[in-house]
């Protein structure tokens, strides 16, 4: 046993009769070990309460199994469940996760490098994170993978993945046609993020097809007080409008509870749509029509990009975007044109 009382890969090596490197294929995730060594190695791990030393592996192999999240905020209902998805879908896979919290000043990402760099982290995903030119170069440096999840940048060169999110702008532009709408408002996303464009686009092209062009059209900056004080200025003007379409349904949530305090019936009065289909979208105090973001297929896409550049260094970047179905419920107007007194 080592004289320090630490126990070691060595240790355990002699326990269960097998070289050290066949120690150290047995703790390495993806590497080839015979089953039959994989037992006698745990066991012998088990017996003796060794732990494998991930830093020192590291510093060996190169490789740190980590994996930098970083998120803008956890307000929005939405990030907290892709958050715990992605992290799952990353530990299935043998990597660990770091979380940072992040804002969307454009300088904080360049902040965050150091520590990322510091961890030796083995690949990025950025949440809804702005991306400068100096961030791209130093990844690329370092030789650190990085995939931006729920937004995009073309011009970076990044890999991306995200709902269609124009699609799904133009899909809500047909729906709230079909239902009679004509005078149809957008409180935006945040027009500095390529989710809140993109949707306000799908709207505006949604729209221009059947010769209409929105009522009105605010940027809610993703914010729950931003949107509700655009709601009320809304219905507040001489000809309010009969929908909104808000840009998520952190957004959606605050309008809607504006709506009630004004004393306006939805979807009697107005129609409201959301993007995203958190479950709070479902509960029957909001009952909540929106575009769903397909969750579960982005964050496996994420995983694949990531590992594949991982693997694959100079492979070139892609740009994944995955269709998002309308989810219908009681906040708008339906199509056959049943509008009951609602909330």
């Amino acid at each position: 046993m080592n004289i320090s009382g630490r126990i070691t890969a060595q240790d355990v090596a002699k326990l269960a009769g097998v070289s050290q490197s066949a120690v150290s294929r047995v703790f390495t995730p993806g590497a080839s070990v015979a089953p039959a060594t994989a037992a006698k190695v745990r066991a012998a791990a088990k017996a003796l309460g060794y732990r494998p030393n991930s830093l020192a592996r590291a510093m060996i192999t190169g490789k740190s199994r980590i994996i930098g999240l970083v998120v803008a905020y956890l307000d929005n209902q939405f990030y907290p469940v892709a958050i715990e998805k992605l992290s799952h879908a990353l530990q299935a896979k043998g990597y660990h996760v770091l979380l940072f919290m992040a804002s969307n000043d454009p300088g904080e990402m360049d902040r965050l490098m150091d520590d990322l760099l510091a961890y030796q982290v083995d690949g990025i995903i950025t949440a809804s994170v702005a991306i400068s030119n100096d961030v791209t170069r130093r990844c690329a440096d370092a030789g650190i993978a990085l995939v931006m999840f729920n937004r995009g940048q073309p011009e970076s060169g990044l890999s991306s993945v995200t709902s269609a999110n124009a699609l799904g702008g133009r899909k809500v532009a047909r729906f709230l046609i079909e239902a009679g709408h004509i005078r149809i408002a957008h409180i935006s996303g945040w027009q500095g993020a390529s989710t809140g464009r993109d949707r306000a686009r799908g709207l505006i092209e949604g729209l221009a097809e059947a010769g209409l062009s929105p009522h009105a059209m605010v940027d809610g900056m993703f914010n729950r007080d931003t949107a509700a004080a655009a709601a009320r200025d809304l219905m507040d003007a001489p000809e309010p409008p009969d929908a909104i379409f808000v840009g998520n349904d952190h957004m959606a949530f605050a309008v809607m509870d504006a709506l009630r305090g004004m004393g306006l019936r939805v979807p009697r009065d107005v129609s409201v749509v959301g993007y995203d289909d958190v479950p709070m979208a479902a509960w029957g105090a909001y009952d909540l029509t929106t575009v769903r973001q397909p969750l579960m297929r982005m964050v496996d896409a994420t995983v694949e990009t990531l590992l594949a550049q991982i693997d694959e260094p100079l492979r070139p970047a892609q740009n994944v975007e995955i269709d998002a179905p309308l989810i219908q419920r009681g906040s708008a107007r339906c199509v056959d044109g049943d509008d009951d007194a609602g909330v």
